[in-house]
């Protein structure tokens, strides 16, 4: 590998994106532009910083290593991602949410459900959730985006998780939402390009998409035994109905990411930088054009990689890493594909990992300043700014995410990433369609839904769920047993299957025993969310 070559596309992806976040500087002035960008982003600003922070080295190689091991059954979370993540977000939630945020003055997603339902609780509760589990989710994308570096550059694993850091908390700690959205768009456009190039470079090199295709097929008898005793098919089927893999598959990583996302904080909080429906309507299909590019290659590739894998070093993929899946994306792109492109691909891996941490830190750093430490405070005892707290929030979360991501274990990209999602949607997802939907939501119902949500999925995660039982270890160490309930199909449904309706059942029947919110309440809260016009 060119050294010099690298170091010139690096310097010169650098100085783009300081001159960017400078811009982004510039133009921050206020709270209201440091947290939702003065509400006047453009469409397709809008729209592919929704895409790039969405899809992240968790999709690309997380969840493509999962496709590696597993193979096309996954495609199924890319469908799930256009119609879910894109038409049904923007259309049915993204135009109500701009309306109600906007005129109830919410500068983030907590304070949006704290001014909706009138609840201080609310508000800190959700900024509280926030912030302990994104490190989570940061921690597994910034591994995601190390693991490339380390298989491509023979950069040591903790050398480039630093180096990813610091560059990415210096634009978010200045340029706020905007550093993060306009560098967004910079890095998604970068990422499209390469994986458009990836999916035809793929096909070309394996004779075409029916040769490819049906080879992968008769790979069937390579297929790995363990996913074989769990109900899986081959590479190219759907496993078994009820099977644990069937469970698996279906309520972790398709129910679990393909509807969390619909609860995702950092990704609400982007209908509130538009100024007004038009520029929603024509975000959509910017961003549905950009969400069935990112996925649909990256798991398409990491299920063809067992084909060059078998043909050039008679292994399938997950042989070839030595059985940790995060590597099976990088491990085929600098064996397979022609040097230049390694420098490409590089570049918008870190794309896309450096577009979700950015949300992420943002996310974090706004969830400390303004819902925690801005609701604990009164205004009036308040020392410092909403800007300056939320930058010490910024710093506090990526040290968080630097330890988890050193003490994590291997494989574990995809699994961070499901789990992130599940616990937000189980806390949020029936509240905020309440929220937007439902005048007869009260306050003590939405507590109830947010609390009860909260507490299942995390006694689900320690005491039932398998994979998550298992690595934790708290059940075994308080009860002795790796999961309470040890039964098929138990240990493999996942928590959102479990906590979500919970939380929508508590939701409902405490609002409808408790006494109605008060009409000036809901006025204000529903005030020209209906207007059909495109300003609110």
């Amino acid at each position: 590998m060119d050294v010099m070559i690298l170091a010139i596309v690096f310097i010169i992806y650098i100085f783009a994106l300081v001159f960017v976040g400078y811009y982004a500087y510039k133009k921050t002035n206020s709270s209201e532009d440091f947290m939702i960008a003065g509400k006047d982003t453009h469409p397709f600003i809008m729209a592919m910083s929704y895409g790039a922070t969405f899809i992240s080295t968790a999709a690309i190689v997380g969840f493509g290593g999962v496709a590696g091991e597993y193979g096309m059954s996954v495609l199924w979370l890319a469908f799930l991602n256009i119609i879910v993540g894109v038409i049904i977000a923007f259309i049915l939630l993204g135009k109500r949410t701009r309306r109600m945020g906007h005129a109830l003055g919410s500068l983030t997603f907590p304070e949006f459900l704290g001014k909706r339902f009138d609840s201080k609780f609310i508000h800190y509760f959700s900024g509280l959730i926030i912030f302990c589990a994104m490190p989570l989710y940061a921690a597994v994308v910034l591994i995601g985006a190390a693991r490339f570096l380390e298989s491509s550059l023979l950069i040591d694993f903790s050398i480039a998780l630093l180096i990813l850091s610091i560059i990415i908390t210096f634009y978010v700690l200045f340029g706020g939402i905007r550093g993060v959205m306009y560098t967004d768009a910079l890095q998604g456009s970068i990422m499209v390009v390469a994986m458009v190039f990836l999916l035809v470079f793929i096909y070309w090199l394996l004779g075409g998409v029916t040769n490819a295709n049906t080879a992968l097929t008769n790979m069937v008898n390579l297929y790995p035994a363990d996913a074989i005793a769990t109900g899986g098919t081959g590479w190219t089927s759907f496993p078994q109905l009820g099977t644990p893999f069937w469970w698996s598959l279906v309520s972790s990583t398709l129910i679990g990411v393909g509807i969390g996302v619909l609860a995702q904080p950092s990704l609400i909080v982007r209908f509130m930088t538009v100024k007004s429906d038009k520029e929603l309507n024509r975000s959509v299909l910017i961003g549905g054009i950009f969400i069935a590019i990112m996925p649909t290659t990256a798991y398409i590739v990491g299920s063809l990689s067992n084909v060059y894998f078998h043909q050039n070093f008679g292994k399938i993929a997950v042989d070839m890493v030595g059985g940790n899946i995060d590597k099976i994306i990088p491990t085929f792109i600098t064996s397979a594909m022609p040097e230049w492109f390694v420098y490409i691909f590089l570049l918008s891996l870190i794309a896309a990992a450096m577009s979700t941490i950015s949300s992420q830190l943002h996310t974090q750093g706004t969830a400390f300043g303004v819902d925690i430490y801005g609701t604990i405070r009164e205004k009036s005892k308040q020392k410092l700014d909403q800007i300056t707290i939320s930058r010490v929030g910024i710093l506090i979360a990526i040290i968080l995410a630097l330890i988890m991501a050193f003490s994590l274990p291997g494989s574990v990209v995809a699994l961070g990433t499901s789990l992130f999602f599940e616990i937000c949607a189980a806390a949020f997802l029936p509240v905020f369609l309440g929220a937007l939907y439902w005048k007869g939501i009260t306050r003590p119902g939405a507590i109830a839904g947010i609390v009860s949500g909260t507490f299942v999925s995390l006694f689900w995660l320690i005491f039932v769920f398998a994979k998550t039982a298992k690595g934790l270890g708290i059940c075994m160490a308080l009860l002795g047993v790796e999961t309470i309930i040890p039964s098929a199909p138990w240990p493999f449904i996942d928590v959102m299957l479990i906590a979500v309706p919970v939380s929508a059942v508590l939701t409902v029947v405490v609002s409808l025993l408790t006494k109605p919110p008060a009409k000036e309440v809901i006025d204000e809260a529903f005030k020209n969310i209906d207007n059909k016009g495109s300003e609110a």
